[in-house]
């Protein structure tokens, strides 16, 4: 598919009406050894996207924004998609000072003039972070009443349910089946910048 950036979309299957991931996060990653507090060091070759999330969310690139919201939008025109509010789904890690889910949700929507809800999925729980969990029955676990949705502002709306990187499906799946059965959402559109290599 031809756009501003290469990417190359992949269908997710879920608890959602249609889905997809813009990119792969990283093509190749090579294993350094581990540093000096234990963790493992990787030399990663990432996507043209997954470069640019890479920028915005650990360097703090704000540049990298206007070229992602320019993929998503273009994707968005492409596929037809329509949907009558954009959600963003809770960052993992609340305490980040930029979060870049939001800041990119907020951008989309101004882009293709989709009105943002951030109110309409609240965390009411804390977890523990899920990139540290590698079994996908103890995420849904975790993730159990985790969420909250505001009925008022979703019911028979259609959704589209935006994330930035899509690693098991596990609190987007949560998080859909929330808008569909508390939330009366009438349909629930799933849209990740990238996914990661296990999924292919």
């Amino acid at each position: 598919m031809k756009m501003s950036i290469d990417i190359h979309p992949k269908e997710l299957k879920g608890g959602w009406d249609a889905g997809y991931a813009l990119d792969v996060q990283t093509v190749e990653s090579t294993y350094l050894g581990d540093n000096e507090f234990g963790r493992p060091m990787f030399d990663s070759r990432r996507s043209a996207l997954g470069e640019l999330l890479y920028q915005l969310k650990y360097r703090n690139d704000m540049a990298a924004a206007g070229p992602i919201v320019e993929a998503l939008a273009e994707f968005l025109k492409i596929r037809s998609v329509t949907s009558d509010v954009i959600i963003p789904v809770a960052p993992s890690n609340p305490s980040r000072k930029s979060q870049p889910v939001i800041e990119i949700a907020r951008t989309l929507s101004t882009a293709v003039n989709i009105p943002l809800c951030e109110k309409c999925v609240l965390k009411i729980k804390s977890t523990p972070q899920l990139k540290n969990v590698y079994d996908f029955t103890e995420r849904e676990r975790i993730l159990r009443d985790a969420f909250a949705v505001n009925a008022k502002e979703t019911s028979g709306k259609r959704v589209l349910l935006f994330d930035d990187l899509y690693r098991s499906g596990a609190t987007m799946n949560a998080v859909a089946r929330l808008l569909k059965s508390d939330g009366q959402a009438s349909a629930v559109f799933a849209l990740a910048l990238t996914y990661t290599r296990s999924l292919r």
